[in-house]
């Protein structure tokens, strides 16, 4: 949890607190996609994470997918900004969060895939083996991207 996070927590409790991810949609030279299964929901997704105070949207989803994967990315295109109802969970020690997820498509990168503490598998797979347990949050990009849909950009 970042410091951010924690000091709203302090604060406001379990109460809904709204946060702004920022994740990856990485594709490989064959089209399959990088997905992580966490360790802690056990939930499949994109690498990615929270938006810390003074970070730019470029400067988050690079850190986490560093830290997530040891993957280095060159460009970055927007692919959708995710917000409404969908981004309402829940977790089960009660704290609600409303996300807005900033997600780029990336399919020039560097380094070697490694699993940090926070993933159980780090795998590149195509779009008929994508797993049917993905994170909820996550799941209408991830399908977007699998029925080579758009992401909606909101204004």
């Amino acid at each position: 949890m970042n410091d951010y996070i924690r000091t709203m927590r302090e604060m406001i409790g379990h109460e809904t607190l709204i946060t702004v991810g920022c994740g990856a949609i990485i594709e490989d030279e064959r089209g399959r996609i990088l997905l992580q299964k966490r360790t802690d929901f056990g939930v499949w997704g994109v690498p990615g994470g929270l938006l810390e105070v003074g970070e730019t949207f470029e400067e988050a989803v690079r850190r986490e997918v560093k830290e997530e994967t040891g993957l280095s990315m060159n460009a970055l295109d927007l692919f959708g900004v995710y917000s409404g109802t969908k981004g309402f969970a829940e977790y089960e020690n009660g704290d609600k969060v409303f996300s807005v997820q900033i997600i780029f498509k990336v399919t020039d990168f560097r380094g070697t895939v490694e699993k940090n503490k926070e993933s159980h598998e780090l795998c590149f797979l195509h779009k008929e083996a994508i797993p049917q347990k993905l994170n909820p949050h996550q799941a209408p990009f991830i399908h977007d991207w699998m029925n080579d849909t758009p992401g909606p950009i909101i204004k």
